[in-house]
């Protein structure tokens, strides 16, 4: 399947099966970490597509995302997403991230990056800590994301958009929001859609170069005989 059309540049959504199959075409020319990325992140990509609701979609795109990106020798979220994006857009080599982004995906983003309920320091600031002039820093950050949005800065957009996703990660992974509750509506579509649509994406990339490098696993698979 092509990702964007010659015509349009329309970016098309990629789902469980075609991943699972271009997985299965291609592993045996991919080193074994790959593999055990790619079976685990794309295992949760079906789950995802399965969910019910998008409280429960956005966490499995979550776990899909973290089974692509996650390393050992990188414990810290923020370095890790940093280097893993980095990589991500030097394969994209049709830009189809940055045509994500830019033509489907333009609304939902900008909502999503307007809403306080998923920036860090307003938390930080409810719970009295010294964050009491988030609203300043909600501001420039609001700015800088509409800048690079009108710029067609697609890294930083990256960048921002998922410090922003990884609060909601937060607020649904530790109890933070009730089950398909009617609070938190807004974050919760908007962020799912947009798990939904990225996550698969940058998948597919992964599957695009075997020389890539994406480091050690924090959890690889040990066999159950070694102690």
């Amino acid at each position: 399947m092509g990702l964007v059309t010659a015509e349009n540049r329309q970016v098309n959504a990629v789902d469980f099966k075609e991943l699972d199959a271009r997985r299965k075409a291609i592993e045996s020319a991919f080193p074994n970490q790959w593999r055990l990325r790619m079976r685990r992140a794309v295992s949760w990509i079906e789950c995802a597509e399965k969910a019910s609701n998008d409280d429960s979609r956005f966490i499995f795109y979550w776990i899909a995302f973290n089974a692509a990106c996650g390393r050992r020798d990188l414990r810290n979220a923020g370095r890790v997403h940093e280097e893993y994006f980095d990589t991500i857009l030097r394969l994209d080599s049709n830009n189809a991230i940055h045509d994500a982004i830019w033509k489907r995906f333009h609304g939902p983003v900008r909502v999503f990056l307007d809403n306080h309920f998923v920036f860090d320091p307003f938390w930080k600031h409810h719970h009295g800590e010294d964050a009491h002039d988030w609203e300043i820093w909600f501001k420039r950050s609001t700015r800088k994301a509409h800048e690079a949005l009108g710029q067609r800065d697609t890294r930083t957009i990256l960048s921002i958009l998922f410090d922003r996703l990884y609060v909601l990660r937060n607020q649904l992974m530790h109890g933070g929001a009730t089950w398909n509750g009617k609070a938190n509506r807004d974050q919760i579509r908007d962020g799912s859609r947009i798990m939904a649509f990225l996550v698969p994406l940058f998948i597919w990339l992964m599957m695009s170069d075997p020389k890539v490098d994406w480091g050690p696993p924090y959890y690889p698979f040990v066999d159950s005989q070694v102690r």
